[in-house]
C-alpha cells in the first residue's frame, strides 16, 4: 500500500466517522424530539394546570377562613366566660354573707327602743350598701303573690286564712337574693292551701 492510498484510507475513515457521528446526532435529535412530544402528551395542558392551581387556592382560602372563624368563636367564647366569671366570682362569698345579713335584720327587729339600735342600724346599712355595690340585689317581697317555683322555695303549706289566699304566699321566712341576673338564694316561703 502506497502512501497515497494510506492517506486516502485515513481521509475515508474520517469521512465515515464524521458521517456516523452525524447520523448518531440526527438519531439523538429525533429521539429527543420523540421524548419531548411524549412528555408533552403526559403533561396536562396549560388550562388544566391553571384550573388545578385555582382549586388548590380555593381550598387554601377555605381552610384559612375556617381557622379564622374557629379563632373568632374561641375568642368570643372566652370573653363571654370571663364576663360570667367576673359576674359570679363573688357568688360563694355573697352566699356565705347572706346568713349574717339575716342575723342583722333579726337583731334590729329585737332591739327597737334600745340605745345601741342606731349604731347597729348604721353598721347594717353600710354592710347592705356594700353588698349592693358588689351586685347583690334583694328580691321583692313575695307575701300575697302567687307561688312561683322559679323564684321561691316552699318551706311548708298551711291552711289559707281566706279563700283568695289559696296558692299564694302567706309568709316569707327568708328573703331571696340575686347576684347580677342569677338567683343565689330563693325566697323561702309559707304557702296557703
Amino acid at each position: 500500500m502506497s502512501a497515497k492510498e494510506g492517506v486516502q484510507d485515513k481521509e475515508q475513515e474520517k469521512e465515515t466517522m464524521a458521517q456516523e457521528e452525524l447520523e448518531q446526532e440526527q438519531e439523538a435529535a429525533v429521539n429527543q424530539a420523540n421524548e419531548d412530544s411524549t412528555e408533552e402528551g403526559n403533561e396536562p395542558s396549560l388550562e388544566d394546570r391553571i384550573s388545578e392551581l385555582e382549586e388548590a387556592l380555593a381550598a387554601e382560602k377555605d381552610q384559612k377562613l375556617r381557622l379564622y372563624a374557629d379563632f373568632e368563636n374561641h375568642r368570643k367564647r372566652t370573653a363571654k366566660e370571663r364576663v360570667e366569671l367576673f359576674g359570679s366570682a363573688n357568688q360563694e362569698l355573697m352566699s356565705a354573707l347572706l346568713p349574717v345579713l339575716d342575723d342583722f335584720k333579726r337583731a334590729l327587729g329585737n332591739m327597737e327602743g334600745q340605745a345601741a339600735e342606731e349604731g347597729i342600724r348604721l353598721i347594717f346599712n353600710k354592710f347592705e350598701n356594700t353588698l349592693k355595690q358588689k351586685g347583690l340585689k334583694p328580691m321583692e317581697s313575695t307575701v300575697g303573690k302567687a307561688f312561683d317555683v322559679d323564684t321561691m322555695e316552699a318551706i311548708t303549706r298551711i291552711p289559707a286564712p281566706t279563700e283568695d289566699m289559696k296558692g299564694k304566699v302567706i309568709d316569707e321566712i327568708e328573703q331571696g337574693f340575686e347576684l347580677g341576673n342569677k338567683i343565689i338564694r330563693y325566697a323561702r316561703v309559707v304557702v296557703g292551701e
